[in-house]
C-alpha cells in the first residue's frame, strides 16, 4: 500500500475558463488486481495492454488504486510531479524477493493480459482470491511460480542422453558392476 500526501492547489480549469481551488487530501493505494479491474470495466480495454495512456486514464487509474473513502473528486486533479513520481515508482516495484531467470523464449505471447485472465489464472491455479488484493507484481510472481513449479519435467536431449550413458559405462566398468 502506498500513502501520498497530494497538496493544496489552484488550478486554472480551461474547459470552464475559471479557477478551481483543489483541498489537499493524504490518501491510500493499492495496485491490485481489483484496481485493474475497476479501470477496465470503466475503459474497455486492456491495462496491462502496449497502448500508451492518456492522462485522463493514468488520473482515473489512481482513483481506481484509491483505498480511502470519500476523496473529494477535484483532489486528483492536484496531483503534483512528485505525487505522480512516488506512484509510478510504487507500480513498478517488485513487492517480492523472488527473482527468475531471463526468458529465452524467441517469440513473445501474444495474448493480450486482461483482469480476466489473471482471474482464470487465479482458478486455474487454485490461488485464493484474496490474492487479488495484493500489490500486483506480487500475484503475478506468485502466478509465474506457480506455473513453473505445476510444469512437466523436460525431457533430456539425445546429446544429454548419450553423454550421461557414457557416464554411467564408464562407471559400471570402473566397478566391475552390471548396472
Amino acid at each position: 500500500m502506498l500513502t501520498i500526501t497530494i497538496p493544496a492547489a489552484e488550478l486554472w480549469d480551461e474547459k470552464n475558463e475559471g479557477f478551481i481551488n483543489t483541498s489537499g487530501a493524504t490518501i491510500q493505494l493499492e495496485h491490485s488486481l481489483v484496481s485493474i479491474s475497476k479501470w477496465e470495466a470503466k475503459w474497455h480495454k486492456a491495462f496491462l495492454g502496449k497502448k500508451e495512456k492518456t492522462e485522463e486514464e493514468v488520473l482515473d487509474y489512481v482513483r481506481c488504486m484509491t483505498l480511502t473513502p470519500d476523496v473529494d473528486p477535484n483532489v486528483y486533479i492536484g496531483l503534483a510531479e512528485q505525487n505522480i513520481q512516488q506512484i509510478n515508482v510504487y507500480i513498478d516495484a517488485p513487492m517480492t524477493a523472488t527473482k527468475f531467470p531471463p526468458d529465452n523464449k524467441k517469440g513473445n505471447s501474444r495474448e493480450t493480459v486482461t483482469s480476466e485472465l489473471i482471474y482464470y489464472w487465479l482458478i486455474s491455479m487454485n490461488i485464493p482470491f484474496e490474492c487479488q488484493y495484493w500489490h500486483l507484481n506480487r500475484l503475478l510472481a506468485l502466478i509465474k511460480v506457480c506455473s513453473l513449479k505445476n510444469q512437466s519435467p523436460k525431457k533430456m536431449g539425445k546429446n544429454d542422453l548419450r553423454r550421461r550413458n557414457a557416464i554411467n559405462a564408464k562407471r559400471r566398468k570402473q566397478l566391475h558392476s552390471k548396472g
